[in-house]
This record gives C-alpha cells, sequence and structure tokens, in this order.
C-alpha cells in the first residue's frame, strides 16, 4: 500500500509530464515550407498577399517610427521589428466586431482594425485625440501599465457574453508582463466565467533586459493556463500561419460558449524594449540576434509565398512605396493636430471642476489665451 501510494504522489514527475506535452505548434518552418500539412489553413491567394501586405507595410511603419522618435517627432515608442508574424497573423483571424485591448507595443493591430494612423502617432505623443477611437472601431487605447489589460479584457469579455454578441476580446502582454499579478487574476477570472476572451503572450525573450530563463520557471509560458483551468498553447510566433490558425480556432471556441484560450507566442524583437533608453546590446549578444535573424517572419512568409507564385520584388516595394506615403501623410496630419493645452487635460478629466482646480484652471486658461 505505502509503495502504491509513494507513485501516486509524486507531483515532480507530474510537472515533468504536463511539461511535456506543451511542443510548440508550427505549420511553416524556417525554409518557408509547410512541415503540418493538417493545420494549414488553405487560406485564398488574396488573403496570403493581404497578411504579407500588412506585414511588410509595418515593418515599414516600426523603421519610420523609429526614425521620428529620433528626430524628436514622436514621444514614446516601442519597437515591433520581428514581431509581424505574432501580432498581424492573430489580428487577421479577427472580425470587425472584436475587441482589441492592446498593451504599449500593440499599436499595429489596432491600426489594422481602424484605428487612424495619425491618431496612433498622436497616441505617442501623449495627445489624448490619440486615444479616441472613430465609432464602430473596437479598440481600447494601448495600455501602459503592465499586465492591466489582461484584467480589462476578461470584463469587456464577460459584457459581450451578457449581451448575446458572437465577439470576442483579445489582449497582448509579453513574457514580462506574464509575471504580473493582473495577468493571472484576468485569465483567471474569465476562465470562471467562460468569457469569451483571447489571452496572448508575446514571448519575445526579454522583459527589458530580463531574459526569459530566469523570467519564471516555467518550461513554457502557455502552461499558466492550466491553473486558470483554460485551453492553452505554445505557438512559433516567427510563423504566420501557424499564429493565424491558433488564434482563429480560439476565436471559434470563444464565440460558442466554450471560454478563453491563452496562447504564448514565441517570438523576438529585433530593436529595444523601447525608444526611452534601452541598449539591447548590454543584455543580448550578437550571435543570439543572428540566430532569431534567420527567423524573420517576413523573410520565411516571403519565400512561403514566391514559392507559390504569389509575391514579388516589384509586390513588396509597391507596398513599402505606399507604405512611406501613408506615413507620411499620416504624420502631417498629426503636426496640424491643435496642440494639447493643459486645460484640455483638466476638461477631459472633470465634468465639474474640484475646488482645488478651479483656480489653477483658470491661470492656465489666462496664459492660453494670450
Amino acid at each position: 500500500m505505502g509503495e502504491k501510494l509513494s507513485n501516486q504522489y509524486n507531483p515532480k514527475a507530474l510537472l515533468n509530464e504536463i511539461e511535456e506535452k506543451f511542443q510548440m505548434f508550427q505549420i511553416l518552418n524556417e525554409k518557408g515550407e509547410i512541415v503540418n500539412e493538417e493545420y494549414d489553413p488553405k487560406l485564398s491567394d488574396e488573403e496570403l498577399v493581404e497578411l504579407m501586405s500588412r506585414m511588410v507595410y509595418t515593418r515599414i511603419l516600426d523603421q519610420r517610427s523609429i526614425s521620428l522618435n529620433r528626430q524628436g517627432r514622436l514621444g514614446f515608442y516601442a519597437p515591433t521589428a520581428g514581431q509581424e508574424a505574432s501580432q498581424l497573423a492573430s489580428h487577421f483571424a479577427l472580425e470587425k466586431e472584436d475587441w482589441i485591448l492592446p498593451g504599449y507595443r500593440d499599436v499595429p493591430q489596432i491600426v489594422w482594425h481602424g484605428l487612424p494612423l495619425w491618431k496612433a502617432f498622436l497616441f505617442s505623443r501623449g495627445h489624448f485625440v490619440g486615444n479616441q477611437a472613430p465609432e464602430g472601431v473596437n479598440v481600447l487605447a494601448p495600455q501602459i501599465i503592465i499586465g492591466a489589460q489582461y484584467i480589462q479584457t476578461a470584463g469587456v469579455a464577460l459584457g459581450l457574453k451578457k449581451r448575446g454578441k458572437k465577439s470576442v476580446a483579445i489582449t497582448y502582454t509579453g513574457d514580462g508582463g506574464s509575471s504580473q499579478g493582473d495577468f493571472y487574476e484576468g485569465i483567471n477570472f474569465a476562465g470562471a466565467f467562460k468569457a469569451p476572451a483571447i489571452f496572448i503572450i508575446q514571448n519575445n525573450q526579454y522583459a527589458i533586459s530580463t531574459p526569459r530563463d530566469i523570467q519564471t520557471a516555467g518550461k513554457t509560458l502557455a502552461q499558466k493556463g492550466i491553473a486558470a483551468g483554460i485551453p492553452c498553447i505554445q505557438v512559433d510566433g516567427m510563423d504566420a500561419l501557424a499564429v493565424y490558425v491558433a488564434t482563429r480556432d480560439a476565436r471559434e471556441r470563444a464565440i460558442n460558449g466554450e471560454g478563453p484560450t491563452l496562447i504564448e507566442t514565441v517570438c523576438y524583437r529585433y530593436g529595444p524594449h523601447t525608444m526611452s533608453g534601452d541598449d539591447p546590446t548590454r543584455y543580448r549578444t550578437t550571435d543570439i540576434d543572428n540566430e532569431w535573424a534567420a527567423k524573420d517572419p517576413i523573410v520565411r512568409f516571403r519565400t512561403y509565398l514566391e514559392g507559390k507564385g504569389l509575391w514579388s520584388e516589384e509586390i513588396e516595394n509597391e507596398v513599402i512605396e505606399r507604405a512611406k506615403e501613408e506615413i507620411k501623410e499620416a504624420i502631417k496630419k498629426a503636426d496640424e493636430t491643435p496642440k494639447q493645452k493643459v486645460t484640455d487635460l483638466i476638461e477631459n478629466m472633470y465634468e465639474e471642476l474640484p475646488v482645488n482646480l478651479q483656480e489653477q484652471y483658470s491661470i492656465y486658461k489666462e496664459k492660453e489665451s494670450r
């Protein structure tokens, strides 16, 4: 009897058994070859070209945003190069009626969901107009507080369920964000109420300078969903097809009343954490950078589409030129937007001014009228 109990009671063996079951899901390998034919989403030629176009456009947007930041024409900016498949292929699986609650690196998703690019630039500058989404564009402003969007997503998703909507709320955080208390509270709440939410961890290997291997003892970040009792999967975040399929299926389960899903996309950010002084050369080696450069999601997808006769250098150059022109027009419109005033901040915050602000408001109003 004692020997039988000892075999049953082996927490370490149970952990190993669970972790071994988490194998990274991949459809398109680094050579641009389909290696998991069973799960090929069979997107149409037009859809494949559109997804690739968005990825290329976003890489150019990232390059131009970095330049604008260095020129002092943008404020806060978190580079996105390397995460295009993770961000845009997950968004490609959504519908217009779905809600996106982004982190600060997830501006591309909300732009492709309908937020005008010029407003995205104003968000970077801290201008309140940048947080005003047009009617019918279901996005919230990018969240600066790490992990807070996970709790908000659980609430939005529950609201969608209670209203009988066939739509989902999706959110993103990084590997560092998955260590926040808000992260677990969000997935636990959504799981308990079977809220139609999709939680994505973009594991880009570093929480600023903290490497993934000391972020948590867990073999994967995806397995954190087990504690909340929700489906979870680890996906090759440099593989657009795998990310698309994982998100598409998560959405299908959610709208069918099966509750949320947690998706870990294993990816890499080629640039710094943000443009606010981070220097990745202090904590990343050239060898690591080169290893991930060989997995570039755009190069991989380009190879795949070229093999199908759907993509060419000419097509890519057209997308690049269009991106440059639209970015130029967007930054011009952002520049033309009236500058934000102190009184704007006060007026936007309060319907009726508290006593302690009435005098300050009058002082600034007078200064601004000169």
